[in-house]
């Protein structure tokens, strides 16, 4: 017999002050199609801060045990049931969240669709996928450019924990140049974020080993990599750490104030 499916409902609230990761999320806060019962629920939460504004979203997943049939499930939302693309408050950074299809077993979903991204209006060519691992809590990595010839757009997504990713707009003559977008990503909620050629990137992490997943539209070329320092741009990062775990390239990278951008601003025709 079919365990049954708990369909999660995301839920957003809006607060004066940021969560922390010691906070606890009343059960009762969301809903469910169903009622719970006498089941025992454990609630693991994310949460994504949007700068300015005190909006925070939470994404849920659920460990739903019924000790009296032997029935555990780890329930997903599945309320994604077509391809979401969302624009920031930066020209041409995108917020993109793929469909997702829940059920007892887990989820399905594609996380790349050429032709369903084209269909949308995202024409980019990818020809390289980067997969990094980061073990601690605070690891920062960035903020990060590769400048022309071989200028990168990137498609980021978390593959396993969480993380802040951030993007900041440095094409000279931009309206929106040093402003800066971020975007809670994880596991759970499948959100990608796209970052065209023109914008650094760089993400913090938020849980033990979490690993990100990105496209890049051109190949690694270590004579055009760059850096500009992550606590130069005027960022709120979600995690206030004195010292984050840096690689050396990135403790040494130049401010922003420094950086001479090779990037410049192109009004679209």
């Amino acid at each position: 017999m079919r365990p049954t499916v708990y369909t999660l409902v995301s839920l957003t609230v809006t607060q004066s002050r940021k969560l922390t990761a010691t906070q606890v999320v009343n059960v009762s806060q969301f809903r469910v199609e169903w009622g719970f019962h006498d089941l025992d629920v454990c609630v693991k939460w994310r949460f994504g801060i949007e700068p300015g504004k005190g909006a925070i979203t939470l994404d849920f997943c659920l460990w739903i045990c019924d000790p009296s049939k032997n029935i555990k499930a780890l329930v997903f939302p599945s309320r994604n049931d077509k391809l979401q693309i969302s624009p920031t408050s930066l020209d041409g950074v995108l917020v993109i969240t793929p469909a997702r299809h829940g059920d007892h077993r887990g989820f399905f979903s594609e996380s790349w669709n050429r032709q369903r991204l084209l269909e949308s209006g995202v024409d980019i060519d990818f020809v390289q996928d980067n997969h990094s691992l980061s073990a601690e809590v605070g690891t920062v990595r960035g903020l990060h450019f590769q400048s022309p010839p071989h200028a990168q757009d990137k498609l980021v997504r978390c593959g396993k924990g969480s993380l802040f990713d951030v993007v900041v707009d440095v094409r000279k003559g931009s309206p929106t140049y040093g402003q800066w977008v971020g975007q809670m990503l994880s596991f759970e909620n499948g959100r990608q974020l796209l970052v065209p050629k023109g914008f650094l990137h760089g993400f913090m992490t938020l849980q033990p080993n979490t690993e990100i997943i990105y496209k890049c539209s051109d190949y690694y070329a270590p004579e055009c990599d760059g850096a500009v320092r992550w606590d130069s741009c005027g960022i709120e990062w979600p995690i206030d750490v004195a010292a984050p775990v840096l690689s050396q390239k990135d403790m040494d990278a130049q401010t922003l104030a420094e950086f001479q951008s090779p990037f410049s601003y192109e009004v679209a025709p």
